[in-house]
């Protein structure tokens, strides 16, 4: 593992934590105006789904809870700009993580992976050169760093590449679903709308888009296919911007394949701009003599190694967690499509459109009374869309219904869901076992649901 400990230029790790700085404000930007004032998600009087083992996290009231999103941007630009970095990186994992795991009804892959690096780059040196940090300590600059920090970012966009493409190796996907749906449903954009009724057009964006997340790492590991695979990377990402809403996903994804170039990509693209616009060389100058550019890099900063030990151990590890993860619906029976058991962390991306009706009933168990429970008298629009498709969520809610009957009359209560689903177009069919007393049931992290009922393969359908 020693190739972890080579040296590398910063400069594609600075570049990283400037982009990565303001991706993150961004994020908890729109996450406080749109989810927290907008939408009034984040109510501490109101229920929120949550995710297994933490369920501790619980909403504060305003004004402490928007006080912690103004927080988090400020540590947010603090990593862009490099002041107080370490702390600023430390405020920021913490924050986002508290805002990330207040409502699983907003799960994205972006904002998991945003999580993950925000913990990471506490522990990388991204301050060391081109920082607020380095110009109040010159002593701390280094132009060179150990490569682990830039091989850990790098393998962590393989992995979501990589697995997004292995999952979308299924019958569904290669038949053009859910593409089909959703291209129709944009039938009316502006322009584009045509296109996006012509089949082909689901077919081509499927397969291209299965290819290019299996294949990009070795074309991007291979110098001469490089280019290429970050022009297609682009134009991948710039086409789910037009039809889709997924927030700074495009944006992070671009910044981590970059990555992948010569670490030292970023000085030659600012000499290029520099020989082709001459009035940049005022600001390149200033920023040179600004940093201390053209000065050698502190010696005992250079020969200083790190625990070798702990980082090797660490990388391999959290590498090993990573490539496993992913691979865990395998332990649980039926399409992960359907079951939703093992798709969360598995980057098992935009690959199905799920439908659900139904109801809640609420039975006294003493008077045998039963009651229909209306969900949007609970949830709100985001909750309810997310809650009849997601069999852990269904869960939580049957326990926060019966929990709270039972409160209100002392009196205890059985749930039951009787719920319709379809998957990518399918038919209509029993989602949840409607006889099953859900308050009794209990979440296991690795048992199979049996109250889930199993999807009836297209085979079956088409013989009947």
């Amino acid at each position: 593992m020693n190739f972890l400990f080579k040296k590398v230029n910063i400069a594609s790790l600075v570049f990283f934590r400037i982009v990565f700085g303001i991706l993150g404000f961004a994020d908890v930007l729109g996450a406080w105006i749109g989810k927290h004032f907008w939408e009034k998600s984040f109510n501490p009087d109101n229920f929120q789904f949550k995710y297994y083992g933490f369920g501790w996290v619980k909403v504060i009231p305003d004004p402490w809870l928007s006080i912690v999103f103004i927080i988090t941007m400020i540590s947010g630009l603090g990593i862009a700009f490099g002041k107080w970095y370490r702390q600023s990186a430390i405020i920021f994992a913490i924050g986002f993580s508290y805002i990330f795991f207040l409502e699983k009804a907003y799960y994205l892959n972006h904002g998991y992976l945003t999580m993950l690096i925000a913990w990471w780059i506490i522990f990388m040196p991204l301050d060391r050169n081109y920082s607020m940090d380095v110009i109040k300590k010159p002593e701390i600059r280094k132009t060179e760093v150990d490569y682990w920090s830039l091989f850990l970012l790098k393998f962590m966009m393989g992995v979501v590449y990589f697995f997004g493409g292995i999952a979308k190796i299924n019958p569904d996907w290669l038949n053009g679903q859910p593409l089909k749906i959703w291209l129709k449903q944009k039938s009316d954009m502006f322009l584009l709308g045509p296109l996006w009724e012509q089949e082909w057009v689901a077919y081509f964006m499927s397969y291209s888009g299965l290819l290019l997340d299996l294949l990009v790492v070795f074309f991007l590991i291979n110098k001469r296919t490089r280019i290429w695979a970050l022009g297609f990377v682009i134009f991948f990402h710039i086409n789910n911007m037009i039809l889709f809403l997924i927030g700074i996903f495009p944006f992070l994804s671009v910044t981590l394949t970059l990555l992948y170039f010569e670490p030292d990509f970023p000085i030659k693209a600012w000499e290029f701009l520099e020989r082709k616009f001459k009035k940049l060389n005022r600001v390149g100058d200033w920023w040179r003599k600004k940093f201390n550019v053209n000065q050698n890099q502190n010696p005992r900063l250079k020969n200083q190694n790190s625990n070798r030990k702990i980082i090797t151990a660490f990388v391999l590890v959290f590498s090993t967690l990573m490539l496993l993860l992913p691979l865990r619906h395998h332990l649980f029976k039926g399409n992960v499509a359907w079951t939703e058991e093992g798709h969360r962390y598995s980057w098992r991306m935009m690959l199905r459109q799920k439908r659900a009706y139904g109801n809640f009933t609420v039975k006294n168990l003493r008077t045998n009374k039963i009651t229909k429970v209306k969900t949007e008298d609970h949830l709100t629009k985001r909750q309810k869309r997310k809650l009849l498709t997601h069999p852990d969520m269904i869960l939580q809610f049957a326990h926060h219904l019966r929990d709270m009957y039972e409160l209100a009359e002392g009196d205890e209560f059985a749930v039951y869901a009787d719920l319709n689903a379809k998957l990518n177009g399918g038919k209509y069919q029993k989602y949840i076992d409607k006889k099953v007393d859900l308050a009794k049931e209990e979440f296991e992290l690795f048992r199979h649901k049996e109250w889930i009922m199993p999807l009836e393969e297209k085979e079956k359908k088409e013989d009947k």
